[in-house]
């Protein structure tokens, strides 16, 4: 039997998604894919179903660059509850631990805050996508099992204090500590909150979390209910509302090929290029066109890596 042909229109661009809390991030990928009637679609790193906000869709060609998205910076706005930790590091979870921290200042918090920016270890949670063995670890944790796992090298670049103060819960006055955090990929913010908490020797756990920012890219997100309105005028409405493939790369180098070098970079061979970076990742250019992506060799040519086949 022969493969079964992906059914669905060639649509390619990046949706800047405002995901919703509630569901995974793949139940909306899929939900959106149907909305374009995409042939080919994927997500840029999910975001827990409590999560909510940025979570760029990429569509068609622009899957060849949702890698680099992946592997970019992020930013979170989070809000945790100090004096509780659950099994899940969030609300999700069952309770574990709690402590009083009526003793606690805004002072306290602010103190310790500057020992988290900077590169720092930080042991991923179980509660994670990472696999042991070929297992999800979130699979092993729901089964009661937890292994060893080691600790990676992040890097925070900011934590910007919002504000500390009790709120009214289902179970009395809860102490709320709000967080802005710039990060690099690989971050966990219901660790980073975790390690927080312990230098204040207490625990804690996310109740709310949103990214801001993946990459490049930073506001104009669009709601599902939003969508869902421009998907009543058609196909044309709904494509309008994309990002350019290039977007997702939009803060790397650009070059610009002349009609012949073009030529040889669209059958995959390196090309030299006036001026062009010393090393390193370029978008690639030709009349204006965009390519693809390339990286600079040794020898300085610049070498196509992942082409274009067609432009939104």
């Amino acid at each position: 039997m022969g493969r079964k042909k992906n059914k669905g229109r060639n649509v390619s661009g990046v949706l800047l998604l405002d995901k919703p809390k509630g569901g995974s991030s793949n139940h909306v990928l899929q939900r959106m894919k149907r909305l374009f009637g995409a042939a080919k679609a994927g997500h840029t790193g999910s975001l827990d179903p409590l999560a909510t906000g940025m979570l760029p869709i990429c569509f068609g060609e622009a899957t060849k660059i949702s890698a680099f998205l992946l592997d970019s910076d992020k930013r979170y706005r989070l809000k945790c509850q100090l004096g509780v930790t659950t099994t899940t590091g969030d609300a999700e979870g069952e309770v574990l631990d709690e402590w009083d921290v009526s003793a606690i200042t805004e002072a306290d918090i602010k103190k310790v805050l500057p020992e988290f920016v900077g590169e720092i270890d930080q042991v991923p949670p179980m509660y994670s996508a990472l696999k042991h063995n070929g297992e999800r670890l979130y699979k092993l944790a729901r089964q009661g099992i937890e292994v060893e796992r080691k600790s990676r090298k992040i890097t925070i670049y900011d934590i910007e204090f919002l504000s500390y103060e009790a709120v009214d819960g289902k179970d009395g006055k809860q102490s709320i500590l709000e967080l802005e955090v710039g990060c690099s990929k690989g971050t966990y913010v219901r660790t980073l909150v975790e390690d927080i908490a312990k230098k204040l020797d207490v625990g804690a756990h996310i109740v709310e979390l949103r990214r801001l920012s993946v990459g490049p890219y930073d506001g104009d997100m669009l709601t599902v209910e939003q969508l869902t309105e421009l998907a009543e005028q058609g196909y044309e409405a709904l494509d309008a509302s994309l990002q350019p493939v290039d977007s997702g790369v939009a803060d790397w180098p650009d070059v610009r090929l002349t009609a012949d070098a073009a030529f040889y970079v669209k059958q995959g061979q390196p090309v030299m290029v006036p001026q062009a970076p010393t090393h390193g990742w370029v978008r690639i250019y030709d009349q204006g066109q965009f390519l693809g992506v390339g990286e600079i060799q040794d020898d300085g040519l610049v070498a196509p890596r992942r082409m274009i086949r067609q432009c939104a």
